[in-house]
Formats: C-alpha cells, sequence, structure tokens
C-alpha cells in the first residue's frame, strides 16, 4: 500500500490546489497574539505559512495566537520564499512541542517566539559544522550539475555505491573522474541520463521546469478509530524543556531530512535509537551533524537474530520513522499494514523523495534532485542559464521540522483526543510543491535592520568524532531547551536496546 494513495479517512492537505489562506485551510485563521518583529500586532492575521502548515498537522487554530517571530530578516535569501517555509515549519515543530508540553504539565501552553537568525542557521547545519578544525565535504567530485546535449543534469554520487552505478551506467570506468563525466555527459540528452541511471540503481535527475503537479504537505490517517481505540501507553508528567521524555523513536531514516526529525524529537527528551543495516555505507561526518541526542546500531533484518532483536524493539516502541524508497522496506514485513495489525497504537511515519504517487514514487532522491526535478533549480537559474539552488537544503530541513511537527501532535492527539495509531506521509516533493506553489513570497518592505551574524547560533562541545562546532536548535518556546543533552556517538556502535 506504501504507493498507492491512502485509505479512506485519509486527510491531504496543502498541495492538493496550493491554496494557503482560501476557503477550507488554515490561512488566515489566528489572531493578535505577543508582539515581535515578523510576529503580529493587533488585529494582523497569523503568518499564513505557519497557519497553513498547522491546520495540514491538524492543530487548532486557537493556538496560533502564541506564535511571533523575531530576528533578522535577511536568513536564506532566495528568489523562492525560504525563509517562510523554514521560519513556519521550526514554528509549528514549536508550537506542537509547546502544545505537548502543556498537556503533560497541566500548565498553559507556552508562548513560541521563533529566531530566524538561529532558523537561518540550522538550515544550513550541514554547513557550520567543523570537527577538529576540519569542514567536510558536502557533495562528492561526481556530484552536481553537469552539461548535457540538451540541457543540464544534476547527479548524486556522495555514497562509493551510488558514483559505482553512474559510472557504469554511462559505460565509464569505475575510477574515472569529473572530467571523463562531464565528456560523456555532454554527448547525451538530459532524459536519456536520467533514465539510464534509474535502471541502474544510479542517481540522476533531468533539469526541468516548473511542475504544475502538486503533492501534499502532509498525509494523515488515524488508526483503529473505527473498530475501537487502541491503548495507549500513558506518559505521565514532564519538564518543560522535555516534553516528548519516555517516548521511544525507532529511527530508520538516513541522509538529511530524517535525521533532522528525529535529532529534534531527541533534543525535546524522546529516546531516538536510529537503526541502518550493517550492508550500507554511512558518511560520518553526516552523523556527525544530525546523530546529536540519539543513539546508533546497526542489525542486518535478513539474519533472524538481529531481525528478533528489532521486532522486540518495535513491540514496545511509541514511534517508527521510515526514510526509504516506498515498498523498501517490505519485504521484512514493515509495510504499514502489516504494523499496524501487530501494531494498532504506533505512530507511523514515512518519508519519501518524489510522493506518494505518481510514475516516479518508487524513485530514489535527495534534495538536491528533487530541486532539479520540479523546477526550482531553472527558477533559480543564473542569468547564463546555468541552475541554481536554494540557499539551504531546505526541502530536507522543512520536512524534517515538519515530521517531528506531526510527531509531537500526534503524541498529544492520542491522549486528548483520540487513542488509536497514526500513519503519516510527507515527501521532499510535497514540501517542494508548498514552496512552489503555496507560499507567497513577502515583499521588502519594512525589513529588519538587525543583521545577521551566525555565530550567535553556533555552540563548540566535545564528541566520538573529536571538539564539533556545530549550530545550536531553532525550536523556540518558554522554557525550550537550548542545547542537546548529548553529541553524536560513533555511527552504529550503540547497543540496541531502549534506555
Amino acid at each position: 500500500m506504501t504507493d498507492r494513495p491512502l485509505p479512506e479517512g485519509t486527510t491531504g492537505a496543502i498541495g492538493t490546489t496550493g491554496a494557503i489562506g482560501t476557503a477550507g485551510t488554515a490561512g488566515t485563521a489566528g489572531t493578535a497574539g505577543t508582539a515581535g518583529h515578523g510576529g503580529r500586532s493587533g488585529g494582523e492575521p497569523a503568518d499564513r505559512p505557519t497557519a497553513g502548515a498547522w491546520a495540514a498537522l491538524g492543530g487548532s487554530a486557537e493556538l496560533l495566537d502564541r506564535v511571533a517571530f523575531h530576528g533578522p530578516d535577511n536568513v536564506l535569501p532566495s528568489g523562492l520564499p525560504v525563509r517562510r517555509l523554514a521560519r513556519a515549519t521550526v514554528a509549528v515543530c514549536s508550537l506542537a512541542a509547546a502544545e505537548l508540553a502543556a498537556h503533560r504539565s497541566g500548565a498553559p501552553v507556552p508562548a513560541v517566539r521563533v529566531d530566524q537568525g538561529a532558523v537561518g542557521t540550522a538550515f544550513v547545519s550541514e554547513r557550520h559544522l567543523t570537527i577538529d578544525g576540519r569542514t567536510p565535504v558536502s557533495f562528492a567530485p561526481h556530484s552536481g550539475f553537469w552539461r548535457t546535449a540538451d540541457g543540464w543534469v544534476r547527479t548524486h554520487a556522495n555514497y562509493p555505491h551510488h558514483r559505482t552505478r553512474l559510472l557504469s551506467a554511462l559505460g565509464l570506468a569505475a575510477d574515472a573522474g569529473p572530467e571523463q563525466l562531464a565528456d560523456t555527459l555532454g554527448k547525451l540528452p538530459a532524459e536519456r541520463i536520467q533514465e539510464r541511471a534509474y535502471e541502474a540503481g544510479a542517481l540522476a535527475v533531468a533539469v526541468a521546469p516548473v511542475s504544475p503537479a502538486m503533492h501534499p504537505l502532509v498525509e494523515h490517517r488515524d488508526i483503529g478509530a473505527a473498530a475501537g481505540a487502541a491503548p495507549v501507553r500513558p506518559l505521565g508528567g514532564a519538564p518543560v524543556d522535555r516534553p516528548a521524555a519516555g517516548v521511544r523513536v525507532l529511527d530508520l531514516t538516513r541522509v538529511i531530512a530524517g535525521p533532522v526529525a528525529t535529532r529534534t524529537l531527541a533534543l525535546l527528551g524522546a529516546d531516538v535509537l536510529r537503526v541502518d543495516s550493517p550492508r550500507l555505507p554511512e558518511a560520518e561526518d553526516a552523523h556527525a551533524d544530525t546523530g546529536f541526542g540519539k543513539r546508533s546500531a546497526r542489525l542486518d533484518l535478513a539474519e533472524p537474530a538481529d531481525r528478533a532483536v528489532f521486532e522486540d524493539l518495535l513491540a514496545t516502541a511509541d514511534v517508527l520513522v521510515t526514510g526509504y524508497r516506498p515498498g523498501a522496506l517490505d519485504a521484512h514485513g514493515l509495510d504499514p499494514d502489516a504494523l499496524f495489525a501487530r501494531r494498532p497504537d504506533l505512530i507511523l511515519v514515512q518519508l519519501c523523495a518524489w510522493g506518494w504517487t505518481g510514475p516516479w514514487a518508487g524513485r530514489r532522491g535527495f534534495d538536491s534532485l528533487v530541486q532539479a526535478g520540479v523546477g526550482i533549480a531553472a527558477h533559480e537559474a543564473a542569468p547564463d542559464g546555468r541552475p541554481g539552488v536554494l540557499p539551504a537544503q531546505a526541502l530536507d530541513h522543512g520536512t524534517g521540522y515538519l515530521i517531528a511537527a506531526a510527531v509531537l501532535r500526534s503524541l498529544t492527539d492520542q491522549r486528548t483526543r483520540r487513542p488509536g495509531g497514526r500513519h503519516l506521509r510527507f515527501s521532499l516533493a510535497g514540501t517542494a510543491s508548498w514552496l512552489l506553489h503555496g507560499i507567497e513570497q513577502e515583499t521588502p518592505q519594512g525589513a529588519s535592520p538587525e543583521p545577521y551574524d551566525p555565530s550567535r547560533w553556533l555552540a563548540e562541545t566535545d564528541s566520538a568524532y573529536g571538539r564539533l562546532r556545530h549550530a545550536l536548535p531553532p525550536i523556540g518556546y518558554e522554557g525550550a531547551p537550548a542545547d542537546w543533552s548529548l553529541p553524536p556517538g560513533r555511527w552504529g556502535t550503540d547497543e540496541p536496546v531502549w534506555l
């Protein structure tokens, strides 16, 4: 079922029409709240992207008056409304954390005050990371934009197996350099390169014009409500800075979006255990950025002993977050129907690149490739026609904060409105649709004169990898944690047990 629309009872929000603030959306909901630059003053509607995302997550419009923004406006400059997307995703995550904190403490919902400087810094956290003074390399030499016989193509070859497949698909030797790759790509049409790469399990996408296709920002359905409420584990009280304390999160995600989501849940007190296959490599530098606050183990689900350990973890998990291609985990009995048959109270979040329906639903993808395929790269092109990029991996980071917000909202919703499981689906294409079609670019008038200095939102800590300089979390509500309780440990070296 992972490549089909969700069954009856599903709500898909934002992206079906692209209209934020029109009838039937929450785009104009909310009233005045705490004054602050970029926030609201008396009589103004709520920030429309924030209100739209909050409505998509099922949040009450009455809570939007708790949200305000402050800090520098000149972060994440782009021809598209990236700053508005970024701050909205952090705002709804902060509000969802505040809502859960209020439920668990019995106090009123804390005010949410999002600092745009913190948001801008966190959205490029991988670029600010240093390890003992060394700056990691984000993209490998075989990754990037390449001119083709009829346009441009974007490749992603950061992992060795992806580079090997790409070169093989093009008839190149495994040790071929970027110059040989450029020469070969320049002789072929972009779509032919794209399809050859797809057939070989490699990653290359033709740079396309802005797509009119729409994907929902989030799809969600309740599990078990029709047949009687499934029991949910009581959580009890929790301090305001740890609203997810005691929540067990099984993390089957990789690269940026999923790990940002679970990194955020770990910040808020959840026991997050990331599980990877020992057969797949991981970039240790990437884990040094997104591994804060959580633990990491390796299990081979094809091995009976490891599978038994995994099933024990799953049996007592509250949340499962997956970031693999649609259908990729089905052979291991981890398709949604099978999961909910044995865990009807589970919060299941699935993340993919290209959306859950359509001819590209089962394809591999990363933020940079989705930017190319949906028209963002063309929209941001330079005057000479070379494709451009967003000022951040904004689809990844934005989707990550939306996922964390959806989990937090589900935890509250299970215990205050309707028990039972939750099935939530996100895609990078859905976030891209929202950016391209659902958020208006602000006019430049009234911009804050406050300068942007990212060093204000950077910190240093010792870790198993060495001395890390890293971006601080942007979550902002009264009483929110200022930093993670733990630095990242070495990838895949923790015991596969709950704390």
